[in-house]
């Protein structure tokens, strides 16, 4: 199978959001030729300004192109995208490629694997992991699943996206590792919650304890920034608790189906579930307000601007 270089295929991309957005301005940078979809005209828009082209609909854009990529929100988004009257699989060529990189289910996933290779494409699962920042700078660890001849041919576009990139198996492999990856991601933050509500109950300047705890080997890289946002109160989103309330969902599921045991992670889903409620625009990093407002520490006479 040959390369996927910029000059030797046509890209196109669907889902526009802060990830993917941010994905498609680095391939138009590394000199792909990229049409772009999404509901959004000003996203579309954006893109076009870098070089893009415009595609009209789903259908056109598959018809198009040798490559597709796609970054969307669940898995009944990713079914209507695919199998819609209008969607990829009605309107690609045999031997199109498909590099699916929402957070869905393993097995979403490996129903469009079946649903490619039944229509002579060529599909591969490649879940993403990284911030908005790490996006705009190449810097994404990306988790793949799918036929290692393709994910071979296809480094030329992960190493316009991304610093890391991994081959974990099968179909469905990529997305079943975004999971692994989450339920640290979501736990940790769980579990960074409850730590900074002792220590203020403990005495502790909060300030400084956020400030000297983000120094601690225990800190994973993805929470040190959110304890310095923390530190002045701000949960502006970066990483929506509905999309880590989602990703939650997709763990717990897979956890049923698989007859595994996760207890810390449900209590984390339901306290991110209880901040959802209240604040949904936040970052998931609110949890830390969450559970200093459980224990009985008040902060709202803090604003930013203090």
């Amino acid at each position: 199978m040959k390369l996927l270089t910029a000059d030797q295929v046509k890209l196109g991309f669907i889902g526009l959001g802060n990830m993917g957005s941010r994905i498609a301005r680095r391939l138009l940078d590394h000199g792909y030729r990229l049409s772009v979809y999404d509901l959004d005209l000003t996203k579309v828009e954006q893109l076009a300004q870098w070089g893009a082209l415009v595609a009209g609909n789903i259908a056109q854009l598959a018809a198009n192109v040798d490559v597709i990529l796609s970054c969307l929100t669940n898995d009944e988004t990713v079914q209507a995208v695919y199998e819609g009257r209008d969607g990829v699989l009605r309107g690609a060529r045999p031997g199109t490629v498909v590099i699916e990189m929402s957070t869905i289910s393993p097995g979403a996933s490996r129903e469009l694997h079946l649903l490619g290779a039944r229509r002579g494409m060529e599909v591969l699962d490649v879940a993403i992991s990284g911030s908005t920042p790490a996006a705009e700078q190449g810097a994404l660890t990306l988790l793949a699943g799918g036929n290692e001849e393709l994910f071979r041919a296809a480094e030329p576009i992960f190493q316009a996206i991304s610093k890391q990139y991994f081959l974990l198996g099968g179909p469905g492999s990529g997305t079943a590792m975004k999971l692994v990856v989450n339920t640290l991601l979501g736990v940790g933050m769980q579990a960074i919650a409850e730590a900074v509500a002792l220590g203020e109950k403990s005495g502790l300047n909060r300030e400084r304890l956020l400030a000297v705890l983000s120094k601690t080997a225990v800190i994973a890289p993805a929470h040190v920034g959110k304890l310095a946002k923390a530190a002045v109160h701000d949960y502006t989103e970066q990483f929506p608790l509905r999309l880590m309330n989602k990703d939650f969902q997709l763990i717990l599921d897979a956890a049923l189906q698989e007859k595994v045991s996760m207890p810390a992670t449900e209590a984390a889903f339901y306290v991110n579930a209880d901040e959802l409620g209240l604040s949904p625009e936040e970052d998931f990093s609110a949890v830390i307000k969450r559970m200093e407002e459980i224990a009985g520490i008040n902060h709202s006479v803090v604003t930013l601007a203090s």
